[in-house]
């Protein structure tokens, strides 16, 4: 048995862009189109049907929720700001707090206002100053109703997919834009973090906690081989720490928001960079379980995680952790094993503060469009009937007694 902190955040996630449908000022829906991605339309109609939804987390013991601000909403041309839509946000806070939910709110999850894009988004020297402007303004009018801020989700996932790999928008593909993507971010969390906590100084409010949620992975060595481990210890740095390392050194850190999925099997056949930083194994050695996406199982990856975040000595909240699967017991299967590893490593004195499944509904998964079912509430994207998953019934009964048997 498992006994969780009686003060101990329990919910799920969401992401703006993902859930509340017709987010149109936004670079993601320009480029679904331009590309012929799957488009994501009316998403799960969250924007609209927030209230019922927040009647659900209520209902499965839910003490906490994690969602995003889209700032295309909120600034839909350069300079002007939406009353309107920041009375919605504020909404949106009002009713969580009214069912004694609390808000952990991003500020930046992957999107960007077109008008920002096409002035070179995060390329582009002005960027880190616009951000600022939005972040000022949201803050001021949503800071009463705020304690946990995330000011940028995975960034290193942000700057690699966008302009590494290419996969999302503007597609980049160059190592030398990606890492000037890499330094606009770490100077936007590194000011944005103290631009928020002058304004709640400045507003007699009382200290909030600021931070981002990284992704990291488990970083394994396929083969105990010298080349192996160097790569696995590259990547690792690289991949996970890193970012992180500068904003600790910029003590810009009030907690670590950890966002963990699966392992990276390193299996390298070259000393080439780019296999170092990227080849895993094709082999099948070492098979596990898979979600639907043919990611890697691997429980024991966030307690190995969280063991080297203990460097920082700040406490972790469990910003996203799922998986998308068309075999619920499987989500239940993946959901208690973590929690476990979890329990085991707060056993080791590691302090966890929170766990915040990954994903509150099924959504629209980026690239992969409807297909990947995450949620722990199933989402009739014909209808945006909402049905309450077993696996979500049999978390809600961890949720309400901090015991997981």
């Amino acid at each position: 048995m498992i006994k969780f902190l009686s003060d101990f955040l329990w919910g799920a996630a969401s992401s703006s862009y993902q859930v509340e449908g017709d987010n149109d000022l936004c670079d993601w829906w320009a480029w679904e189109k331009a590309a012929g991605k799957e488009q994501s339309g009316k998403a799960c109609r969250h924007y609209e049907l927030f209230e019922q939804d927040f009647d659900l987390v209520r209902g499965l013991g839910h003490n906490a929720h994690r969602l995003s601000i889209e700032w295309a909403r909120i600034e839909p041309e350069e300079g002007r700001f939406s009353d309107k839509e920041l009375r919605h946000y504020a909404a949106v806070l009002q009713a969580l707090k009214s069912r004694g939910i609390e808000p952990v709110v991003t500020l930046h999850h992957f999107t960007n206002p077109l008008w920002f894009s096409r002035q070179g988004g995060w390329e582009s020297p002005r960027a880190v100053a616009q951000f600022l402007r939005y972040c000022d303004v949201v803050i001021r009018a949503l800071a009463g109703q705020v304690h946990y801020w995330i000011t940028i989700n995975e960034p290193t996932i942000y700057f690699s997919h966008s302009y590494f790999l290419g996969a999302w928008p503007p597609q980049g593909r160059s190592f030398f834009r990606a890492l000037t993507v890499h330094d606009r971010l770490a100077r936007a969390h590194i000011e944005a973090y103290s631009l928020i906590h002058r304004i709640y100084k400045d507003s007699g409010l009382s200290r909030p906690a600021v931070s981002i949620a990284q992704h990291i992975s488990a970083v394994v060595p396929c083969r105990p081989d010298f080349r192996n481990k160097a790569a696995a210890r590259l990547r690792d740095y690289w991949h996970n720490f890193e970012f992180m390392d500068i904003i600790a050194r910029a003590k810009t850190l009030d907690f670590i928001g950890l966002n963990y999925y699966s392992r990276n099997l390193v299996d390298v056949s070259s000393w080439w960079p780019g296999n170092l930083l990227m080849e895993t194994c094709s082999k099948g050695h070492h098979p596990l379980k898979k979600n639907s996406l043919g990611w890697d199982i691997y429980p024991e990856g966030i307690y190995q995680v969280l063991v080297k975040l203990k460097r920082y000595g700040l406490p972790v909240m469990i910003t996203e952790n799922g998986i998308c699967t068309n075999d619920d017991s499987q989500r239940w299967e993946f959901l208690s094993a973590h929690l476990r590893q979890i329990g085991l490593a707060m056993e080791q004195g590691i302090t966890v503060t929170g766990y915040l499944y990954w994903s509150l509904l099924d959504n629209f998964e980026w690239d992969k469009g409807f297909g990947p079912r995450f949620g722990l509430i199933d989402v009739d994207y014909r209808t945006f009937q909402r049905t309450v998953r077993p696996s979500a019934v049999k978390l809600a009964g961890v949720c309400k007694t901090g015991i997981l048997e």
